[in-house]
Protein backbone atom coordinates (compact mmCIF):
# COMPACT_ATOMS: atom_id res chain seq x y z
CA UNK A 1 0.00 0.00 0.00
CA UNK A 2 1.32 3.45 -1.17
CA UNK A 3 2.11 5.74 1.78
CA UNK A 4 0.73 9.10 1.40
CA UNK A 5 1.49 12.36 3.76
CA UNK A 6 -1.08 13.08 5.75
CA UNK A 7 -1.77 16.64 4.46
CA UNK A 8 -2.11 15.06 1.38
CA UNK A 9 -4.79 12.48 1.97
CA UNK A 10 -6.50 15.57 4.37
CA UNK A 11 -6.65 18.05 1.46
CA UNK A 12 -7.20 15.44 -1.74
CA UNK A 13 -10.23 13.78 0.68
CA UNK A 14 -11.99 17.20 0.90
CA UNK A 15 -11.55 17.78 -2.66
CA UNK A 16 -12.78 14.59 -4.15
CA UNK A 17 -14.49 12.87 -1.41
CA UNK A 18 -13.70 9.69 0.89
CA UNK A 19 -14.95 7.27 -1.67
CA UNK A 20 -12.97 9.04 -4.68
CA UNK A 21 -10.20 9.51 -2.91
CA UNK A 22 -10.02 5.77 -1.91
CA UNK A 23 -10.32 4.97 -5.51
CA UNK A 24 -7.08 7.60 -6.47
CA UNK A 25 -5.18 5.61 -3.62
CA UNK A 26 -5.50 2.00 -4.91
CA UNK A 27 -4.89 3.19 -8.42
CA UNK A 28 -1.27 4.82 -7.12
CA UNK A 29 -0.28 1.72 -5.65
CA UNK A 30 -0.68 0.14 -9.40
CA UNK A 31 2.26 0.05 -11.63
CA UNK A 32 2.15 2.83 -14.12
CA UNK A 33 1.35 2.56 -17.72
CA UNK A 34 4.05 2.95 -20.37
CA UNK A 35 3.04 4.78 -24.23
CA UNK A 36 4.64 6.06 -26.59
CA UNK A 37 4.07 8.35 -29.23
CA UNK A 38 5.35 7.54 -32.68
CA UNK A 39 7.13 10.28 -35.04
CA UNK A 40 4.11 9.81 -38.10
CA UNK A 41 6.86 11.39 -40.43
CA UNK A 42 9.64 9.13 -39.64
CA UNK A 43 7.35 5.98 -38.77
CA UNK A 44 5.10 5.91 -42.15
CA UNK A 45 2.44 2.93 -41.42
CA UNK A 46 5.11 1.01 -40.55
CA UNK A 47 4.85 -1.85 -37.74
CA UNK A 48 7.91 -0.83 -35.39
CA UNK A 49 8.86 -4.10 -32.56
CA UNK A 50 8.29 -1.84 -29.61
CA UNK A 51 4.20 -1.46 -30.72
CA UNK A 52 3.53 -5.39 -30.78
CA UNK A 53 -0.08 -5.73 -28.74
CA UNK A 54 0.21 -1.95 -28.78
CA UNK A 55 -3.43 -0.42 -27.64
CA UNK A 56 -3.90 3.15 -28.78
CA UNK A 57 -4.49 6.22 -26.82
CA UNK A 58 -7.86 7.36 -27.32
CA UNK A 59 -7.04 11.23 -27.37
CA UNK A 60 -3.90 10.92 -29.80
CA UNK A 61 -3.93 9.16 -32.81
CA UNK A 62 0.09 8.54 -32.88
CA UNK A 63 -0.08 7.48 -28.78
CA UNK A 64 -0.11 4.16 -27.75
CA UNK A 65 -0.24 1.99 -24.88
CA UNK A 66 2.54 -1.00 -24.52
CA UNK A 67 1.38 -3.73 -22.62
CA UNK A 68 4.76 -4.07 -21.09
CA UNK A 69 7.97 -1.37 -20.53
CA UNK A 70 10.80 -2.42 -22.58
CA UNK A 71 14.81 -1.02 -22.52
CA UNK A 72 14.11 1.73 -24.36
CA UNK A 73 18.01 2.72 -24.86
CA UNK A 74 18.68 -0.79 -26.44
CA UNK A 75 16.52 -0.11 -29.15
CA UNK A 76 17.92 2.22 -31.94
CA UNK A 77 14.60 3.21 -33.36
CA UNK A 78 14.55 5.11 -30.24
CA UNK A 79 17.53 6.99 -30.98
CA UNK A 80 16.50 7.94 -34.45
CA UNK A 81 13.59 9.81 -33.44
CA UNK A 82 10.64 7.21 -34.55
CA UNK A 83 9.06 7.70 -31.05
CA UNK A 84 9.06 9.68 -28.40
CA UNK A 85 8.20 7.67 -24.81
CA UNK A 86 5.51 9.98 -23.45
CA UNK A 87 3.26 9.85 -20.24
CA UNK A 88 -0.14 9.15 -22.31
CA UNK A 89 -2.49 12.41 -20.27
CA UNK A 90 -0.12 14.61 -21.67
CA UNK A 91 -0.75 13.47 -25.09
CA UNK A 92 -3.61 15.16 -24.76
CA UNK A 93 -2.34 18.53 -25.95
CA UNK A 94 -2.60 16.95 -29.10
CA UNK A 95 -6.20 16.92 -29.02
CA UNK A 96 -5.96 20.45 -27.90
CA UNK A 97 -3.95 21.88 -31.05
CA UNK A 98 -5.82 20.09 -33.15
CA UNK A 99 -9.10 21.82 -32.08
CA UNK A 100 -7.91 25.16 -31.34
CA UNK A 101 -5.40 25.17 -34.08
CA UNK A 102 -6.19 25.28 -37.77
CA UNK A 103 -3.72 27.67 -39.71
CA UNK A 104 0.16 28.30 -39.78
CA UNK A 105 1.42 30.16 -36.05
CA UNK A 106 4.13 31.05 -34.19
CA UNK A 107 3.87 29.13 -30.34
CA UNK A 108 6.16 28.84 -27.43
CA UNK A 109 6.73 26.14 -25.24
CA UNK A 110 7.73 28.04 -22.24
CA UNK A 111 8.28 25.04 -19.71
CA UNK A 112 9.84 22.62 -22.44
CA UNK A 113 12.07 20.09 -21.31
CA UNK A 114 12.64 17.52 -21.68
CA UNK A 115 10.42 17.52 -25.01
CA UNK A 116 7.71 15.73 -24.72
CA UNK A 117 5.38 18.57 -25.83
CA UNK A 118 7.30 20.27 -27.79
CA UNK A 119 8.08 17.11 -30.29
CA UNK A 120 4.03 16.52 -30.18
CA UNK A 121 3.42 20.16 -30.96
CA UNK A 122 5.94 20.12 -33.99
CA UNK A 123 3.70 17.07 -35.26
CA UNK A 124 0.77 18.70 -34.65
CA UNK A 125 1.07 22.34 -35.49
CA UNK A 126 -0.08 23.03 -39.17
CA UNK A 127 2.30 23.09 -41.64
CA UNK A 128 4.50 26.26 -41.93
CA UNK A 129 4.67 26.81 -38.28
CA UNK A 130 7.08 27.92 -35.75
CA UNK A 131 8.13 26.25 -32.27
CA UNK A 132 10.33 28.06 -29.60
CA UNK A 133 11.16 25.53 -27.05
CA UNK A 134 12.38 26.96 -24.09
CA UNK A 135 14.02 25.72 -20.69
CA UNK A 136 15.03 27.60 -18.31
CA UNK A 137 17.55 24.86 -16.45
CA UNK A 138 20.75 25.00 -18.71
CA UNK A 139 21.48 21.49 -18.23
CA UNK A 140 17.08 20.01 -19.03
CA UNK A 141 17.94 22.48 -21.90
CA UNK A 142 20.20 20.72 -23.61
CA UNK A 143 18.35 17.47 -23.03
CA UNK A 144 15.34 19.13 -24.67
CA UNK A 145 18.09 20.09 -28.00
CA UNK A 146 18.75 16.80 -28.31
CA UNK A 147 15.24 15.09 -28.49
CA UNK A 148 14.06 18.25 -30.69
CA UNK A 149 17.08 17.22 -33.14
CA UNK A 150 16.20 13.48 -33.01
CA UNK A 151 12.68 14.34 -33.86
CA UNK A 152 13.87 15.79 -36.97
CA UNK A 153 11.62 18.60 -37.76
CA UNK A 154 13.63 22.35 -38.86
CA UNK A 155 11.09 24.61 -37.85
CA UNK A 156 12.03 25.03 -34.28
CA UNK A 157 14.55 27.62 -31.91
CA UNK A 158 15.53 26.08 -28.77
CA UNK A 159 16.49 28.65 -26.43
CA UNK A 160 17.38 28.31 -22.55
CA UNK A 161 15.61 31.30 -20.83
CA UNK A 162 13.52 32.81 -18.07
CA UNK A 163 10.10 33.76 -18.86
CA UNK A 164 10.88 37.64 -18.40
CA UNK A 165 13.33 37.46 -20.68
CA UNK A 166 10.81 37.03 -23.78
CA UNK A 167 9.86 41.22 -23.01
CA UNK A 168 10.99 41.88 -26.56
CA UNK A 169 8.60 39.54 -28.63
CA UNK A 170 5.36 41.60 -27.24
CA UNK A 171 2.85 39.88 -29.65
CA UNK A 172 4.59 37.66 -31.13
CA UNK A 173 3.26 34.54 -30.32
CA UNK A 174 0.03 33.14 -31.51
CA UNK A 175 -0.03 30.10 -29.08
CA UNK A 176 1.92 29.81 -25.74
CA UNK A 177 2.16 26.53 -23.66
CA UNK A 178 3.22 26.64 -20.52
CA UNK A 179 3.32 23.45 -18.57
CA UNK A 180 4.17 24.60 -15.14
CA UNK A 181 6.67 23.70 -12.76
CA UNK A 182 4.65 22.33 -9.87
CA UNK A 183 4.22 20.22 -6.49
CA UNK A 184 4.52 16.65 -8.54
CA UNK A 185 1.27 15.30 -7.22
CA UNK A 186 0.50 13.52 -10.35
CA UNK A 187 3.87 11.76 -10.45
CA UNK A 188 3.18 10.30 -7.15
CA UNK A 189 2.93 6.48 -9.05
CA UNK A 190 5.87 7.27 -11.22
CA UNK A 191 8.70 9.02 -8.92
CA UNK A 192 8.26 7.66 -5.30
CA UNK A 193 10.76 10.56 -4.56
CA UNK A 194 7.98 13.56 -5.02
CA UNK A 195 6.16 12.27 -2.25
CA UNK A 196 9.15 12.95 -0.09
CA UNK A 197 8.95 16.46 -1.59
CA UNK A 198 5.82 17.32 -1.26
CA UNK A 199 4.39 19.07 1.77
CA UNK A 200 1.63 22.37 1.92
CA UNK A 201 4.33 24.63 1.73
CA UNK A 202 5.52 23.55 -1.22
CA UNK A 203 2.33 23.71 -2.65
CA UNK A 204 1.84 27.52 -1.67
CA UNK A 205 5.44 28.22 -3.07
CA UNK A 206 4.73 26.53 -6.35
CA UNK A 207 0.83 28.50 -7.41
CA UNK A 208 2.55 31.49 -6.68
CA UNK A 209 5.47 30.90 -9.19
CA UNK A 210 2.86 29.55 -11.39
CA UNK A 211 1.74 32.97 -11.37
CA UNK A 212 4.69 34.80 -12.21
CA UNK A 213 5.79 33.10 -14.90
CA UNK A 214 2.32 33.46 -16.40
CA UNK A 215 2.56 37.04 -15.40
CA UNK A 216 6.05 37.17 -17.41
CA UNK A 217 4.89 35.79 -20.47
CA UNK A 218 1.47 36.97 -21.01
CA UNK A 219 2.21 40.21 -22.95
CA UNK A 220 3.89 37.88 -25.37
CA UNK A 221 0.64 36.42 -26.67
CA UNK A 222 -1.67 38.09 -28.89
CA UNK A 223 -4.69 39.43 -28.32
CA UNK A 224 -7.14 36.43 -29.61
CA UNK A 225 -4.16 33.88 -28.91
CA UNK A 226 -4.48 30.36 -27.41
CA UNK A 227 -2.90 30.00 -23.56
CA UNK A 228 -2.67 26.50 -22.89
CA UNK A 229 -1.95 26.00 -18.90
CA UNK A 230 -0.83 22.63 -17.03
CA UNK A 231 0.34 21.18 -14.12
CA UNK A 232 1.15 17.27 -13.41
CA UNK A 233 -0.58 17.90 -10.03
CA UNK A 234 -4.22 17.53 -8.45
CA UNK A 235 -4.63 20.68 -6.09
CA UNK A 236 -6.87 23.57 -7.24
CA UNK A 237 -4.58 25.97 -6.12
CA UNK A 238 -2.46 24.90 -8.58
CA UNK A 239 -4.84 24.34 -11.01
CA UNK A 240 -8.18 25.83 -11.06
CA UNK A 241 -7.61 28.72 -8.85
CA UNK A 242 -4.66 29.68 -11.13
CA UNK A 243 -6.99 29.50 -13.92
CA UNK A 244 -9.21 31.66 -12.32
CA UNK A 245 -6.97 33.89 -11.84
CA UNK A 246 -6.15 34.19 -15.25
CA UNK A 247 -9.17 34.92 -16.90
CA UNK A 248 -10.11 37.51 -14.19
CA UNK A 249 -6.53 38.96 -13.49
CA UNK A 250 -4.80 39.09 -17.15
CA UNK A 251 -8.09 38.42 -19.06
CA UNK A 252 -9.00 35.40 -20.59
CA UNK A 253 -11.66 33.36 -21.73
CA UNK A 254 -11.73 29.88 -20.82
CA UNK A 255 -12.26 27.20 -23.83
CA UNK A 256 -14.15 23.66 -23.62
CA UNK A 257 -11.52 21.04 -24.59
CA UNK A 258 -14.59 19.21 -26.24
CA UNK A 259 -13.48 15.45 -24.64
CA UNK A 260 -15.43 12.61 -25.74
CA UNK A 261 -17.65 11.33 -23.12
CA UNK A 262 -16.09 7.69 -23.43
CA UNK A 263 -12.82 9.22 -21.87
CA UNK A 264 -14.39 10.35 -18.68
CA UNK A 265 -13.31 14.08 -18.38
CA UNK A 266 -14.96 17.59 -17.87
CA UNK A 267 -15.32 19.92 -20.82
CA UNK A 268 -13.45 22.84 -19.15
CA UNK A 269 -9.86 22.26 -16.82
CA UNK A 270 -9.48 19.16 -17.49
CA UNK A 271 -8.63 16.93 -14.89
CA UNK A 272 -6.75 13.48 -15.58
CA UNK A 273 -6.79 10.79 -12.43
CA UNK A 274 -5.22 7.28 -12.71
CA UNK A 275 -8.49 5.53 -11.08
CA UNK A 276 -10.31 7.40 -14.05
CA UNK A 277 -8.22 7.48 -16.84
CA UNK A 278 -5.02 4.99 -18.21
CA UNK A 279 -2.39 7.48 -17.33
CA UNK A 280 -1.04 9.37 -14.56
CA UNK A 281 -2.17 13.10 -12.88
CA UNK A 282 -2.41 15.92 -15.14
CA UNK A 283 -4.29 19.24 -15.59
CA UNK A 284 -4.71 21.18 -18.60
CA UNK A 285 -6.91 24.30 -19.27
CA UNK A 286 -7.51 26.45 -22.51
CA UNK A 287 -7.68 29.80 -22.66
CA UNK A 288 -7.81 32.21 -25.60
CA UNK A 289 -6.50 36.07 -24.54
CA UNK A 290 -8.73 39.11 -24.61
CA UNK A 291 -6.93 41.28 -22.87
CA UNK A 292 -5.77 44.29 -25.40
CA UNK A 293 -1.87 45.45 -24.56
CA UNK A 294 0.22 47.82 -26.21
CA UNK A 295 2.67 45.26 -27.84
CA UNK A 296 6.37 46.12 -28.22
CA UNK A 297 7.51 45.43 -32.14
CA UNK A 298 9.90 42.30 -32.90
CA UNK A 299 13.80 44.05 -31.96
CA UNK A 300 12.39 46.08 -29.23
CA UNK A 301 13.14 45.62 -25.28
CA UNK A 302 15.06 47.68 -22.93
CA UNK A 303 18.13 45.17 -22.90
CA UNK A 304 19.70 43.01 -25.50
CA UNK A 305 21.77 39.73 -24.11
CA UNK A 306 24.22 38.60 -26.62
CA UNK A 307 24.18 35.61 -27.84
CA UNK A 308 27.44 33.46 -27.79
CA UNK A 309 26.23 31.21 -30.23
CA UNK A 310 26.49 34.38 -33.10
CA UNK A 311 24.49 35.82 -35.36
CA UNK A 312 21.98 34.67 -37.91
CA UNK A 313 23.23 35.06 -41.34
CA UNK A 314 26.66 36.08 -40.38
CA UNK A 315 29.14 35.29 -43.43
CA UNK A 316 32.44 35.81 -42.32
CA UNK A 317 33.23 32.99 -44.37
CA UNK A 318 31.92 31.34 -47.67
CA UNK A 319 28.55 28.40 -47.63
CA UNK A 320 30.00 25.81 -49.65
CA UNK A 321 27.45 25.43 -52.82
CA UNK A 322 27.34 21.84 -52.35
CA UNK A 323 25.39 22.36 -49.17
CA UNK A 324 22.36 23.16 -51.12
CA UNK A 325 22.23 19.75 -52.45
CA UNK A 326 22.01 18.18 -48.73
CA UNK A 327 18.20 19.42 -48.10
CA UNK A 328 15.15 18.65 -49.79
CA UNK A 329 13.91 21.99 -50.60
CA UNK A 330 17.36 24.13 -50.08
CA UNK A 331 14.80 27.50 -51.45
CA UNK A 332 13.28 27.33 -48.30
CA UNK A 333 15.87 27.70 -46.18
CA UNK A 334 18.43 30.42 -45.63
CA UNK A 335 21.85 28.97 -45.35
CA UNK A 336 23.83 30.49 -42.41
CA UNK A 337 27.47 30.54 -41.48
CA UNK A 338 28.59 30.67 -37.22
CA UNK A 339 31.99 29.82 -35.72
CA UNK A 340 32.52 27.17 -38.16
CA UNK A 341 29.43 25.49 -37.94
CA UNK A 342 27.04 25.68 -41.36
CA UNK A 343 23.34 25.87 -40.29
CA UNK A 344 19.80 26.17 -42.20
CA UNK A 345 16.79 28.03 -41.11
CA UNK A 346 13.53 28.39 -42.71
CA UNK A 347 14.20 31.75 -44.54
CA UNK A 348 10.13 32.36 -43.52
CA UNK A 349 10.96 32.50 -39.95
CA UNK A 350 14.46 34.28 -40.24
CA UNK A 351 13.75 37.44 -38.82
CA UNK A 352 11.80 35.26 -35.64
CA UNK A 353 15.54 33.99 -35.65
CA UNK A 354 17.56 36.92 -35.45
CA UNK A 355 15.51 38.47 -32.98
CA UNK A 356 15.82 34.93 -30.49
CA UNK A 357 19.89 35.47 -31.08
CA UNK A 358 19.89 39.17 -30.26
CA UNK A 359 17.77 38.47 -27.10
CA UNK A 360 17.76 35.36 -25.51
CA UNK A 361 20.21 32.19 -25.39
CA UNK A 362 19.57 29.80 -27.96
CA UNK A 363 21.01 26.40 -28.07
CA UNK A 364 20.12 25.27 -31.28
CA UNK A 365 17.93 26.45 -34.22
CA UNK A 366 16.88 24.99 -37.21
CA UNK A 367 19.36 22.26 -39.05
CA UNK A 368 23.08 22.22 -38.29
CA UNK A 369 24.18 20.92 -41.82
CA UNK A 370 27.92 20.60 -40.58
CA UNK A 371 30.88 21.93 -40.60
CA UNK A 372 34.99 22.32 -42.07
CA UNK A 373 37.36 19.57 -40.95
CA UNK A 374 40.47 20.81 -42.94
CA UNK A 375 40.07 20.68 -46.31
CA UNK A 376 36.82 17.97 -46.01
CA UNK A 377 33.07 19.45 -45.19
CA UNK A 378 31.56 17.10 -42.48
CA UNK A 379 27.96 16.48 -42.11
CA UNK A 380 26.25 17.00 -38.56
CA UNK A 381 24.36 14.63 -36.70
CA UNK A 382 21.31 17.56 -36.75
CA UNK A 383 21.25 16.90 -40.73
CA UNK A 384 21.38 13.05 -40.00
CA UNK A 385 18.14 13.15 -38.13
CA UNK A 386 16.02 16.06 -40.31
CA UNK A 387 13.44 15.03 -41.94
CA UNK A 388 14.47 17.87 -44.71
CA UNK A 389 17.47 15.79 -45.46
CA UNK A 390 17.83 15.01 -49.10
CA UNK A 391 17.94 11.26 -49.18
CA UNK A 392 20.00 11.16 -52.16
CA UNK A 393 23.00 12.98 -50.70
CA UNK A 394 24.72 10.54 -49.10
CA UNK A 395 26.07 7.18 -49.91
CA UNK A 396 23.86 4.77 -46.84
CA UNK A 397 24.96 1.73 -44.90
CA UNK A 398 22.24 -0.66 -43.42
CA UNK A 399 23.51 -2.68 -40.43
CA UNK A 400 22.03 -4.96 -37.88
CA UNK A 401 20.60 -4.76 -34.35
CA UNK A 402 24.16 -5.49 -32.70
CA UNK A 403 25.87 -3.16 -35.60
CA UNK A 404 23.78 0.01 -34.97
CA UNK A 405 24.20 -0.49 -31.35
CA UNK A 406 27.88 -0.38 -31.49
CA UNK A 407 27.09 2.65 -33.48
CA UNK A 408 25.71 3.86 -30.42
CA UNK A 409 28.16 3.38 -28.20
CA UNK A 410 30.39 5.23 -30.38
CA UNK A 411 32.40 2.22 -31.40
CA UNK A 412 34.05 2.51 -35.05
CA UNK A 413 32.42 -0.08 -37.18
CA UNK A 414 33.62 -2.21 -40.49
CA UNK A 415 31.40 -1.81 -43.54
CA UNK A 416 30.75 -4.07 -46.49
CA UNK A 417 33.55 -3.32 -49.44
CA UNK A 418 31.18 -1.81 -51.43
CA UNK A 419 30.60 0.75 -49.40
CA UNK A 420 32.19 3.51 -50.81
CA UNK A 421 35.07 5.82 -49.44
CA UNK A 422 33.89 9.01 -47.27
CA UNK A 423 31.21 10.02 -45.66
CA UNK A 424 28.17 7.59 -44.83
CA UNK A 425 24.87 7.59 -43.46
CA UNK A 426 24.22 4.40 -41.35
CA UNK A 427 20.44 3.40 -41.21
CA UNK A 428 18.61 0.45 -39.15
CA UNK A 429 15.53 -0.69 -40.61
CA UNK A 430 16.02 2.14 -43.26
CA UNK A 431 16.04 5.07 -40.88
CA UNK A 432 19.08 6.83 -39.93
CA UNK A 433 21.25 6.85 -36.98
CA UNK A 434 23.90 9.27 -38.05
CA UNK A 435 27.19 9.64 -40.01
CA UNK A 436 30.63 7.66 -39.99
CA UNK A 437 33.65 8.75 -42.46
CA UNK A 438 34.40 5.40 -44.14
CA UNK A 439 38.16 4.98 -44.88
CA UNK A 440 38.71 1.59 -45.67
CA UNK A 441 40.03 -0.41 -43.03
CA UNK A 442 37.25 0.98 -40.61
CA UNK A 443 34.80 3.37 -40.44
CA UNK A 444 34.87 6.13 -37.81
CA UNK A 445 32.14 6.73 -35.81
CA UNK A 446 30.86 10.62 -35.89
CA UNK A 447 27.97 9.92 -33.45
CA UNK A 448 27.58 12.81 -30.59
CA UNK A 449 29.50 11.59 -27.95
CA UNK A 450 27.42 13.19 -25.58
CA UNK A 451 24.97 11.14 -26.54
CA UNK A 452 26.44 7.87 -26.61
CA UNK A 453 24.69 4.41 -24.87
CA UNK A 454 26.75 3.98 -21.84
CA UNK A 455 25.04 0.75 -20.54
CA UNK A 456 25.45 -2.44 -21.57
CA UNK A 457 23.40 -3.81 -24.59
CA UNK A 458 20.83 -6.61 -23.32
CA UNK A 459 20.30 -7.78 -25.93
CA UNK A 460 15.89 -7.87 -26.86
Amino acid sequence: MIQLPHDFEQTMTEYLGKDEYAHLVEALGMTAPTSIRLNQEKVKGEKIRVMEDAERVPWCESGYYLPKRPLFTSDPLFHAGCYYVQEASSMFLSHVLKQYVEKPVVALDLCAAPGGKSTLALSQLPEGSLLIANEVERRRSNILAENIIKWGKSHCIVTNNHAEDFKAFGGAFDVIICDAPCSGEGMFRKDPASIEEWSLDNVEVCWKRQRNIVSDIWHTLKEGGIFIYSTCTYNPHEDEENVEWIAKELGAEVLSCSPSPQWGLHSENIHFFPHKSKGEGFFISVMRKTSHEEESCMGGGKKEKKNKGGKAGKQSVKIPHELKGWLKNPDAYTLMEDDGLFRAFPTLYIDMLKQAERTLRVIHAGITLGMMKGKNLQPGHSLAMAIARNEEAFATAEVDEQQAIAYLRTEALQLSADIPMGYVLITYKDHPLGFVKNIGNRANNLYPEEWRIRSSYLGA
